[in-house]
């Protein structure tokens, strides 16, 4: 996935700007933890468990979860099928700190890509308006609504994100 951030259409259709905004924030997560090390993903920001490398697997399982469990009603697959949710709720942010840094990249960069299949396919079947197969909190979730939500997701984080970084190295802006 490439460093070059491109800010989203002010001016275009409902499915490109959709897609605009969830690239802009997927890269703005990549510049944040770009160059960093293993121990600088691991590093919280004080009072707060919070970590990029934690951020990284966290949005990548947002990723599988929303197009491949929730979108297409398939089962968690990888690293994701085995996880006991009940023991560790957050078992996702907490396990990172195993996962090196090119780890954590890979896994996000396979991820957003497998994402992007299932994207481009359900756009050209029925567009925004199709629901998901799985129903979550008893309803079906349009891609819409599901676009709009990961969009939602990256954008938090990516605040989390400034100031995890700002604290670690000194770098802002990314």
């Amino acid at each position: 996935m490439s460093l070059e951030r491109t800010d989203p259409p002010a001016a275009a259709d409902e499915v490109a700007t959709l897609r605009g905004f969830l690239d802009y924030y997927r890269v703005t997560l990549r510049r944040q933890t770009d160059g960093l090390t293993q121990e600088q993903l691991s590093t919280p920001l004080p009072t707060s468990p919070l970590t990029l490398g934690g951020m990284v697997k966290h949005l990548t399982f947002v990723e599988h979860w929303w197009f491949h469990v929730v979108h297409t009603g398939g089962e968690a697959q990888g690293i994701w099928a085995d996880v006991d949710w009940e023991a560790d709720e957050d078992w996702d942010w907490h396990s990172a700190v195993h996962d090196s840094p090119d780890q954590l990249r890979g896994r996000h960069e396979a991820e957003v890509a497998r994402s992007q299949v299932v994207l481009d396919a359900a756009l050209a079947r029925d567009g925004l308006d199709q629901l998901s197969e799985r129903a979550r909190h008893g309803r079906r979730a349009s891609l819409r609504w599901i676009l709009v939500h990961l969009i939602e997701e990256y954008a938090r984080h990516a605040g989390h994100g400034d100031l995890i970084r700002e604290a670690i190295d000194g770098e802002v802006g990314l």
